[in-house]
Parts: structure tokens; sequence; C-alpha cells
């Protein structure tokens, strides 16, 4: 049987859903991995798979976990079937119900493409590199599974960073009794639990993708 292979290289050739389907993967031999990664991510069935030669197989397999050892840096706009997503350009007007949904969803794998529909909507109206995106209606995303994966991933990456910084930020400006006090507030369940489950997400993403943060 001849069989066309099409190897994906970038993280923005790969889909959120095709992710969430390798994700969900466990308790599989090293060969039954290598197998569904080629039928995930290489759009093949599993007796296309067993057609290819074993150094091809073996190349390919190099060729993803390649891929997945890159960093990708924010992504602000990209396309779905002939529409345009924009990330959200002013994160100080995101409301209250935005902010919820983005902070209940952002560290839920199964159902990250409603954080996604947080920070990208459709592109309404473009002037140069401006434009303006879709007010937010909490909503079917399932849509969202056919983004790319750099977008999904580097909007997250976005969000540890600017919480890491904020915090440096913060403490490098206080003294010491106000760095302790700060966190005493941090740790406090009554006012803090925002700020350290956001966090806490992302940390949780992180470790689930086995990427290095440093």
């Amino acid at each position: 049987m001849k069989v066309e292979l099409i190897v994906p290289n970038s993280l923005n050739e790969v889909t959120l859903g095709q992710y969430q389907e390798y994700i969900k993967l466990k308790d599989l031999s090293e060969v039954e991995m290598s197998l569904k990664m080629i039928e995930i991510f290489c759009n093949l069935n599993s007796e296309q798979v067993r057609y290819l030669k074993a150094t091809d197989v073996s190349a390919v397999i190099s060729i993803i976990s390649e891929m997945f050892d890159s960093k990708p840096g924010l992504i602000n706009t990209f396309k779905i079937e002939g529409i345009e997503y924009g990330f959200i350009p002013n994160l100080d007007e995101m409301s209250f119900g935005e902010y919820i949904d983005l902070d209940t969803y952002i560290g839920d794998w199964d159902n990250i493409e409603k954080a996604m529909g947080v920070l990208y909507r459709p592109v309404e109206m473009r002037k140069g590199n401006r434009y303006h995106i879709k007010e937010y209606e909490a909503g079917d995303t399932e849509h969202l599974k056919a983004m790319p994966l750099d977008a999904v991933l580097g909007s997250i990456l976005f969000f540890y960073r600017l919480g890491n910084d904020l915090c440096e930020i913060t403490m490098n400006s206080l003294g010491d009794m106000e760095k302790e006090d700060l966190q005493v507030l941090l740790n406090s369940e009554k006012n803090g639990v925002g700020t350290q489950a956001f966090m806490h997400s992302l940390n949780k993403i992180f470790e689930d993708l086995k990427i290095s943060l440093n």
C-alpha cells in the first residue's frame, strides 16, 4: 500500500484538537505510543501506519518530538477556514465574566478551547496592525479546536511570563515588611485564590507538557 505521509514540523501545523486527543493517551507501550502519534499528527489510520518503514516511523517520531521542544511566542492572529481571529488587544478591558471563564478553563485541557474563546475572537475591523475583535459571548467554542497549537501555547506562556514579571516587579518595589504582608495576602484563601489558582493552572499545564520554563 502506498501511503502519503505529511509530517508537521512546527506547532502551527498542529491543531489544538489533535493535541487534546494526544494527551489523553495513557498506559501505552513505546511502540503503541509511536503508532498513535503518527495517526494523530499525520492524519493516518492504524493500517496505513503499519505499512510505513520502521526507519521512517523513527524519523517521524523524532521530528514530532523535536517540534514539541519549541517555545512559541504570542501569536496575535490566525485564521480558521478563512476567518481571522485576533488576540484580545487590551487585557485591561477584560470583563469579570471573561476573567472567570479564562481562569476556569485555562488549566483544563479537555475544555481549554473555552479559555481560547476568551483570548481569541473574530476580527471585525482591521487598520494596519491594529484590529478590533468581536465582543465576548460565552458559548460554543468547538470550532477553536482547529486553531494552531502555537497560538494556544504562546498565549499560555505569555500569561505565565506576565504573571512572573508582575510578581517580580511588585516584590522588588516593596520593603521587607510589605513583602511579608503581600505573601500573606497571596497565600490567603479568602483574598488570593484567584491569582494563585490561575498561576497554579498555568504551572500544571507546563507540567503536563513537560516544557521547561527556563
